[in-house]
């Protein structure tokens, strides 16, 4: 388990004064309102630096951010395409039951009537409900919605989850 989470990536300068777009990678934009610190990460996901966050904004549909100390806009342009994220510890605290996407990659998908299905590659946001992607070995992946009445119960400590698939669901991807 990564001792991060990234929240967002950053896109180009906003303005001349050193602000930047940022593109969310969380499900709720307002965690970047009390955003008091980050970590910057290059495309690999290792540490270009620290940085503490001077302010964030909503533009329409946009997440605009200043960094202290950075004032200039080609002087914010060094990390255009790089990662933001947080500590475990400085990350929002979930309600009981809910995961950070993060930690649910590579975990086992084990139904109660065939199995192990494969490992989560990733988790989409459809509109209606999350869906969890399954890598299976040799086959389709696998696409399940993460509703309750489909997932019974997630262990990270073991790295399974299981689910039970509604009938006829697992036939049309063999």
């Amino acid at each position: 388990m990564k001792d991060y989470l990234i929240i967002g990536k950053i896109g180009g300068a906003h303005g001349v004064r050193g602000e930047v777009r940022i593109t969310p990678l969380t499900d709720d934009v307002r965690r970047f309102s009390s955003l008091k610190e980050c970590m910057i990460l290059d495309d690999k996901e290792r540490l270009k630096e620290e940085r503490k966050i001077k302010s964030v904004r909503f533009d329409d549909t946009r997440t605009l951010l200043k960094f202290e100390g950075i004032d200039d806009r080609d002087e914010v342009g060094k990390f255009n395409g790089c990662f933001l994220a947080v500590s475990r510890e400085n990350a929002v605290k979930l309600p009981k039951d809910r995961y950070f996407i993060a930690d649910l990659i590579g975990l086992s998908v084990v139904d109660a009537t065939r199995g192990e299905l494969g490992t989560i590659k990733d988790i989409m946001n459809s509109g209606a409900s999350d869906i969890i992607i399954v890598k299976r070995k040799g086959k389709n992946e696998l696409l399940i919605p993460y509703l309750n009445a489909i997932v019974t119960s997630v262990d990270l400590e073991e790295g399974v989850m299981q689910v039970v698939l509604p009938e006829g669901l697992y036939e049309i991807y063999e």
